[in-house]
């Protein structure tokens, strides 16, 4: 099947900087696809590349099977954005932005496809409100409302949760999985590696480069590594002990850490003598598979030794 999104050795710089270093990639249809990477890895220019917003320097882009440079208005007709920052107008109702949004887009008739997005995202009871009056969650409810007034074929979100509280956090992934359902592609960029989990397929970026792309299962299994997770009294020292003795990647969460193993039982016995002549109690322990969070940290280290 042809991809809906096809990117072949994409590049971008500003001036010194290379903010994207020969990408690769594609994205099926009704695919949620997750661009996954810390502030300043490229995210965000290459979801502003892909939407027609910001040129490129290199590289071919391909999306609903055309050249993004020849067919720009084409495609930008056929698609939704939602950026991070809030760029709606908060002295219009939600009813007036979306009418707004629905003119932009020649949409006529929009009435019916607004009450059914309305419903959809649990805004009709609110919809004469200001949008300058409306919560965090509500605010990203508005603006996916109006990224869909024209029934995009795919649908780019930059970071949408980004500063929205668990509750609204929730009820948005909920609307994507419905959005998926109707056949509509999702293309999302998120600094939370859990969010990442809910992706089929993720792009694991840092420094403009892809490091790891695949489904979020198969990226945590190419290790062919678990985490030892312990809890003991004085983490931190623990932690500092315990890379002073071995070869062990250490990763500090909190009152945890997570020791990357190759063999649980024999590491983790090798832990225990070591904390346990420096006084250092375990609390609990439990080998677990490596979460998305481990595996980028792993392989950012890695590529920073490789470099």
């Amino acid at each position: 099947m042809q991809p809906i999104i096809k990117i072949e050795k994409l590049s971008k710089s500003f001036g010194d900087i290379k903010a994207v270093n020969k990408i690769s990639f594609d994205v099926a249809k009704a695919q949620m696809f997750g661009l996954v990477g810390p502030d300043g890895a490229g995210k965000s220019t290459i979801i502003r590349i892909l939407t027609g917003l910001l040129s490129y320097d290199n590289g071919s882009i391909k999306i609903l099977d055309m050249d993004l440079k020849k067919n720009k208005k084409k495609i930008q007709d056929n698609i939704g954005y939602l950026s991070q920052k809030f760029s709606l107008y908060g002295d219009l109702t939600i009813d007036e932005n979306i009418e707004f949004f629905a003119k932009i887009h020649g949409v006529s008739n929009y009435e019916g496809r607004r009450n059914e997005l309305l419903k959809f995202t649990r805004l009709t009871e609110f919809r004469d409100r200001l949008a300058d009056n409306l919560s965090g969650g509500m605010k990203q409810k508005l603006a996916l409302v109006c990224s869909l007034i024209h029934k995009p074929k795919i649908l780019y979100l930059d970071e949408p949760t980004t500063g929205v509280d668990p509750v609204s956090r929730r009820d948005f992934w909920k609307i994507l999985a419905n959005l998926l359902k109707d056949g509509v592609t999702i293309f999302m960029s998120t600094p939370y590696l859990d969010e990442a989990e809910r992706c089929n397929k993720v792009a694991l970026i840092n420094k403009g480069k892809i490091i790891s792309i695949d489904s979020p299962e198969k990226i945590k299994e190419s290790t062919n590594k678990t985490a030892l997770e312990i809890v003991c009294n004085d983490v931190k020292n623990a932690a500092s002990i315990i890379k002073n003795n071995t070869e062990l990647e250490i990763q500090l969460f909190g009152d945890r850490m997570d020791i990357i193993s190759n063999n649980y039982k024999d590491d983790y016995i090798q832990i225990e003598k070591i904390l346990s002549d420096n006084s250092i109690e375990i609390i609990s322990h439990r080998n677990k598979t490596l979460s998305l969070e481990n595996v980028f940290i792993l392989k950012v280290k890695n590529e920073n030794v490789e470099a």
